[in-house]
């Protein structure tokens, strides 16, 4: 089982910090709903908690990884096989590796975010931050 984070991009670039939108760069999230791919490393967790307030992350399933590569994935090579680029993600591989691009590009969620808004965090039925496993339910709605 392959551990990692799935980070959507929520808002956008105006009035925000700097080093934020810097950040954003680094993580390959340069548009609103976006949505990239990063292991469990503690620079990628400090990348990511200098963006929660402007983004959701949470840890993607391994069928939720399957079904995105299959609809959004985009390759610098050709056919893309799910199976075999979760295969080589388990093998300590980046999809930059791998010949797949790290952006993947996503649909408004059907029937909108939570009920607080993109402004508010998770915990209090916003979308910002840390949803753990509930970040499978938003990407289905986003694909």
């Amino acid at each position: 089982m392959i551990i990692m984070y799935a980070i959507i991009r929520v808002r956008g670039n105006v009035n925000i910090a700097p080093d934020v939108k810097k950040t954003f760069e680094m993580l390959n999230l340069n548009s609103v709903n976006h949505l990239s791919l990063w292991s469990e490393t503690k620079e990628h967790l400090k990348m990511i908690k200098t963006v929660e307030n402007y983004a959701t992350y949470g840890n993607i399933s391994e069928e939720v990884l399957t079904e995105l590569i299959n609809k959004k994935g985009k390759s610098k090579k050709g056919k893309i096989e799910a199976k075999k680029v979760i295969k080589e993600l388990g093998e300590e591989k980046t999809l930059n590796q791998l010949g797949l691009v790290n952006c993947f590009r996503l649909s408004p969620p059907i029937k909108g975010y939570e009920r607080k808004g993109i402004k508010k965090p998770f915990s209090i039925g916003g979308v910002l931050g840390d949803r753990k496993e509930k970040i499978d339910e938003l990407i289905k709605k986003m694909m």
